[in-house]
């Protein structure tokens, strides 16, 4: 595999500042419990896919932060999501890697199978993204850099992936779609994917 790498994107967890929309429904501390999961979960995939990996996080790097001895850890840097993924991004093409993916800590429904075929894919194509059914996105991978794809952007909106798609057909730039994900932000979003993993919140 050409030089690769994997940014994940985790918000340091701390009580009543992860999975707000969750918390509304089932309280401060199983929302942060549930965040706790998803990010081994995230992790645990990750760890099977031989590729470089670097977690960004979002305000500070703890002491004990490491799921694996492979990991390399960053901060994000920026004022709006838009900007601290561009920056990783920049980051890790300015450190001549080929092939950088980005993912969260949202989705459960992610693999190691489906990590190693966005890979694949930008082998044929400049770009791969995995759409969330929420409008946004799990996954964006890039073989270059295109800051065009996260300046001016309505994130955290039904209308993310969409722009997306239409930046990188204005910009004639290549691009594949893997399938379509739940990410995890309301009690709905989990009543969906309960089956993977066994969130304790009745």
């Amino acid at each position: 595999m050409k030089k690769s790498a994997i940014i994940i994107f985790q918000k340091n967890a701390e009580l009543g500042k992860v999975k707000t929309r969750l918390a509304k429904d089932l309280g401060d501390q199983t929302a942060l419990a549930i965040y706790g999961q998803l990010c081994a979960y995230t992790h645990s995939v990750c760890k099977q896919v031989s590729v470089e990996k670097y977690l960004y996080f979002s305000n500070f790097i703890p002491q004990e932060s490491s799921p694996d001895s492979s990991y390399r850890f960053r901060l994000q840097r920026g004022k709006e999501l838009g900007e601290r993924m561009s920056n990783a991004f920049y980051d890790l093409f300015q450190s001549d890697f080929e092939k950088v993916l980005i993912i969260g800590t949202d989705c459960p429904e992610i693999t190691p199978d489906l990590l190693s075929e966005a890979f694949a894919r930008l082998d044929r194509s400049e770009v791969v993204m995995g759409p969330a059914e929420d409008g946004g996105y799990y996954l964006l991978g890039m073989r270059e850099f295109f800051p065009q794809l996260f300046q001016q952007m309505e994130w955290s909106t039904s209308e993310v992936a969409i722009q997306t798609k239409k930046r990188l057909e204005t910009g004639k730039i290549s691009y594949e779609l893997l399938p379509l994900l739940t990410d995890i932000d309301t009690i709905e979003d989990l009543e969906k994917i309960k089956d993977l993993i066994d969130f304790s919140y009745d």
